[in-house]
């Protein structure tokens, strides 16, 4: 496993953050062996937002709108999982005009549930906690 990390001080709280590389995939408490893993494919407009945000976050640790461009960012990558994992099967699976619209809705529903949920924990997280949330992603992104 090749580790690095890009150190960064935040004037706000004095705290040093370490924010690790995409080659640093599992935490200090996992194994460093191949975990099973699903993963999904979404577009290269989400792929370059996503590496913006994580960017900027690295770049300006202290502006205060972090936390709202890290919820958006989630929200769009579970909108993009579920689309991947269940409406992309749906329609492979030609269940039917009717069907696929009533799991559509039901699956938007979920989607905006987790995004709602995950939102109002994640503007109120400090750099910190943002770093990990930005590292968890990272580590999820692969160019295999």
């Amino acid at each position: 496993m090749n580790t690095s990390a890009k150190h960064v001080t935040s004037p706000s709280n004095k705290k040093t953050v370490a924010i690790k590389s995409k080659t640093d995939t599992h935490s200090s408490s996992t194994p460093a062996i191949e975990e099973p893993s699903l993963r999904f494919y979404h577009s290269t407009e989400l792929k370059n937002k996503t590496e913006a945000v994580i960017s900027e976050l690295e770049s300006n640790p202290d502006h205060p709108k972090h936390g709202d461009a890290i919820a958006n960012l989630v929200a769009e990558l579970v909108e993009a999982g579920m689309d991947y994992y269940f409406v992309k099967a749906l329609k492979q699976a030609e269940i039917g005009f009717v069907s696929e619209k009533s799991a559509r809705l039901g699956i938007a529903s979920a989607v905006k549930l987790i995004s709602s949920v995950s939102r109002k924990f994640i503007v109120r997280m400090d750099m910190d906690q943002l770093s990990v949330v930005a590292n968890h992603i990272q580590s999820l992104g692969s160019s295999k």
